[in-house]
């Protein structure tokens, strides 16, 4: 029991800053980084309020997936295991792969 009360610890902690980011900065002035701080959005992106509710969107759905993987942990821990690792390998490139098509609409 307490592996699983560390899985869902562990992909809380995860999922939190996510959806922080998510709702503190869906109504910004400023567009919102991806996770890497690069400040040239400011000239890139030409509608800040439309590329934020889209940024915030994608923040959202990534703390989903941290907080499905933590309830994974608690009901049976390899589907936990198994899902933290798609979250952390696939999840990933289709993030990135959104934030792309996500900037480029926007630029």
């Amino acid at each position: 029991m307490a592996g699983r009360i560390i899985g869902l610890i562990s992909c809380l902690m995860c999922a939190v800053p996510f959806l922080i980011i998510s709702l503190y900065n869906r109504n910004s002035s400023e567009p919102i980084n991806f996770w890497s701080g690069d400040t040239s959005l400011k000239k890139k992106v030409k509608n800040v309020c439309d590329y934020n509710k889209e940024m915030s969107g994608l923040y959202k759905r990534c703390a989903i997936a941290f907080l499905v993987a933590g309830i994974g942990f608690v009901v049976y821990p390899i589907v936990g295991v198994i899902l933290i690792c798609l979250d952390c390998t696939l999840g990933i490139y289709a993030v990135y792969h959104s934030y792309k098509k996500i900037l480029q609409e926007y630029s």
